[in-house]
């Protein structure tokens, strides 16, 4: 059997008598998109939980996954961690060894960045939005399925409303955290099945979250980090040896310096 959970959910776990009866029998952990997690509180409380694991089911082989994580030697030695030898009253920690294992393929993208001519000379008073939507319309007519990406989740409902406010029924739907689960999992399942378009998300939809094939990703303002911009526009052209599709819509001058 298998086990999702979190670094949070796994703690809560390692707390009670009846979690804990859950992990007593482990023979791997999958960790991933470990770079997320890597050099914050959040890896600690993470590989803390997992050393706990080892009183409860012995060594069990530990499995990091990403697309993006450097240095790789580093979070290697982060991800084994250290076993105890000997005894309790004179213990020995010996750092366990960690096989890491890199992709020389190399993976194609296709980017551009794109400031319409009529945002530019937009008046003073008219926001940048309105002449940026009908170009993000018509990406979204050109596919099959887009996927938008925003910095923010007050930005991510604005557009999806300026997407969807001329159409007859709804072509983009919003994905966030502050959505239900449900919510989110119902919009993931449409846009799988072909019943939706598009979808405009927060990091929400960074990560290795199965929606199907896209054919384009959209970032909309550029992300913080170049790590996140390979992430999002790794989600269009999935598949080995495909093409990743992406275009940047920088707004502000800070935002063109970032998309350079």
């Amino acid at each position: 059997e298998n086990l999702i959970t979190t670094p949070e959910s796994l703690n809560l776990l390692l707390t009670s008598v009846s979690g804990r009866s859950l992990l007593t029998s482990l023979k791997s952990v999958i960790l991933d998109e470990i770079h997320v997690v890597v050099g914050s509180k959040r890896g600690v409380h993470l590989m803390t939980a997992v050393d706990r694991l080892v009183f409860l089911s012995g060594e069990f082989q530990r499995i990091a996954l990403s697309a993006t994580v450097r240095p790789l030697d580093k979070v290697a030695e982060f991800v084994g961690g250290s076993s105890m030898k000997g005894n309790s009253h004179a213990p020995k920690y010996v750092k366990r060894p960690v096989a890491t294992l890199q992709s020389t393929a190399d993976k194609q993208y296709d980017l551009r960045v794109v400031f319409p001519k009529e945002a530019a000379e937009r008046s003073f008073q008219d926001t940048v939005w309105n002449s940026l939507v009908p170009y993000f319309k018509q990406i979204i007519d050109r596919n099959k399925s887009t996927l938008l990406f925003v910095n923010s989740r007050a930005l991510c409902e604005k557009i999806t409303y300026k997407i969807n406010l001329s159409e007859e029924k709804p072509v983009a739907y919003a994905h966030h955290g502050s959505l239900s689960r449900e919510i989110r999992t119902e919009v993931e399942r449409k846009l799988k099945a072909g019943e939706l378009k598009a979808i405009v998300a927060t990091n929400s939809l960074e990560l290795g979250i199965d929606i199907g094939d896209l054919d384009e990703v959209v970032m909309v303002q550029t992300p913080l980090s170049i790590s996140s911009a390979i992430q999002r526009v790794g989600r269009a052209g999935h598949q080995v040896g495909e093409v990743s599709r992406g275009v940047l819509f920088p707004t502000h001058s800070q935002d063109f310096l970032q998309s350079a």
